[in-house]
């Protein structure tokens, strides 16, 4: 086993403060907090600062201490801001809307939130924000603070964003005149067919949305680090390019450390959800099932599906004739007509739950794939276990991801919709049929089982993001 992370010596000064400023949703908190749990592995006292909306959604792992803002379980200090919605959360506004509004207040609340930390003896010296949060470095600068922004979509992703920042990406949807799918070539990237491209490349689809990912690049250029949550090996030839244009550090996979290097103790799970889920009838069910047996399959916090994708997305299942655990939030189950449909209670092939331990479920012995909407924390976290994709993408960065898990990094298929956007049962099934029985679901084993082996290596004692973690925590160290 690598030995632990060796912590920093600041000649007995002041430990070293850094506050970390995510975007308030989970798929960001999650990798914010793990950076911070590395940082804290490292001798650095490490600050989350969260909405104070977020922060009353939030269910810890374990009781806190007597100090209502500090987590003992993962060292780390929890701290408010707010924006602009304290009661309510986001969803009561459109996200242009939302995000003017976090802009404004969020700036002003940052600002008193680094000036009471100074005035209590907590003085600040770094201050990490979320890409989706570019005001945080101005913040940073009005302090002198060192900036550094964490960008936690795949550099992929955030190169194709880049381009259409600088206008390089300039194309018209549908197909050309021979009836083929028109490319983009793009430097360091794969070919991608418009529809692979991240979906808020197009300002006319999702403006707001659009607005947000491009805004990330409005002012990266005064960043003092650019983090990215991925790792060399994965992304190396895209790492090399972006690196030419900043300071970029790869620091990834940002997922517990129990999940790859082992490296800090007791590190199993994130720690803080925004859902409880429900643990103890996941596990108890996937106990009872054979080795590699079981298809897991959840869609995220956010995306959704219509309501005929899920009658084919559950009959394509039920026709693999292999277990499946299926997240299904509260508020898409009328979607599914169970009764008619599925009747799982007859055969009990299907668990259905709102929410699971999605750590714990794909480490489990008896998982065989994970059929996944390709989110990035979703991607790493089943590469980092070792357990092969089917790809169903919706929409975001998705589409881009899972062109990249199937033909760039060999760990998955993708399950493809029709002409009417709907992927069908029979693709389902097939898709599940391939890795969990087919000669192409061997291969995709082997694969993912080495990209694991990479992630491991990279997190681990002298890796490539190990060493680039502890660069950051140096230039931060006291003279």
């Amino acid at each position: 086993m690598d030995p632990k992370p060796k912590k920093i010596s600041n000649n007995n000064k002041k430990m070293i403060h850094v506050l970390l400023l995510p975007y308030p949703t989970q798929g960001h908190l999650n990798p914010m907090l793990q950076f911070a749990k590395r940082l804290v592995s490292k001798g650095i006292k490490a600050t989350l600062a969260t909405t104070i909306f977020v922060h009353a959604s939030l269910h810890k792992a374990n009781p806190t201490t007597t100090n209502p803002n500090h987590h003992h379980h993962l060292s780390i200090d929890f701290e408010t801001i707010s924006d602009g919605y304290d009661t309510t959360g986001r969803s009561v506004s459109g996200i242009g809307i939302y995000l003017e509004t976090f802009r404004v207040v969020g700036s002003r609340t940052l600002a008193e939130l680094i000036r009471r930390l100074s005035e209590s003896g907590r003085p600040v010296d770094a201050v990490v924000y979320d890409s989706f949060l570019p005001w945080g470095l101005d913040v940073a600068k009005g302090f002198g603070l060192v900036g550094a922004v964490l960008f936690t979509q795949s550099c992929a992703v955030n190169a194709v964003y880049y381009h259409v920042h600088n206008g390089a990406v300039l194309v018209d949807e549908g197909d050309d005149v021979k009836g083929k799918k028109k490319v983009v070539s793009l430097p360091s990237l794969v070919p991608l067919q418009i529809s692979e491209l991240p979906s808020f490349y197009s300002p006319g689809l999702y403006p707001g949305y659009h607005y947000l990912v491009l805004n990330q690049f409005s002012n990266v250029d005064k960043a003092d680090f650019v983090l990215f949550n991925s790792f060399f090996e994965l992304e190396k030839e895209i790492v090399e390019w972006m690196a030419k244009l900043w300071p970029v550090r790869t620091i990834g996979p940002t997922v517990p450390s129990m999940c790859l290097d082992k490296r800090l103790e007791n590190d199993k799970d994130y720690g803080i959800n925004l859902w409880q889920p429900d643990n103890d009838i996941c596990i108890k069910w996937l106990n009872e099932k054979s080795f590699g047996s079981v298809v897991y399959v959840s869609f995220g916090s956010v995306a959704k599906l219509e309501s005929e994708q899920m009658v084919e997305l559950a009959w394509g299942l039920k026709n693999s004739k292999h277990y499946f655990l299926w997240v299904v939030r509260e508020s898409e189950k009328t979607k599914l007509p169970l009764e008619d449909t599925l009747k799982l209670d007859e055969k009990k092939q299907g668990l259905l739950v709102n929410w699971c331990p999605q750590l714990e479920v794909l480490g489990h012995k008896s998982l065989g794939c994970f059929l996944t909407h390709c989110g990035f924390n979703s991607t790493l976290e089943a590469l980092s276990l070792g357990v092969p994709l089917v790809a169903m993408p919706q929409w975001t960065d998705q589409t881009t991801n899972a062109k990249y898990v199937e033909e760039a990094w060999g760990v998955g298929i993708r399950a493809r919709p029709g002409e009417d956007g709907i992927v069908r049962r029979e693709v389902v099934e097939n898709c599940v049929k391939e890795l969990m029985e087919g000669e192409k679901g061997t291969e995709i084993k082997k694969n993912v089982n080495k990209w694991r082996d990479l992630a491991r290596e990279a997190v681990g004692h002298g890796g490539s993001s190990d060493k680039n973690i502890d660069e950051f925590v140096a230039k931060l160290a006291p003279l």
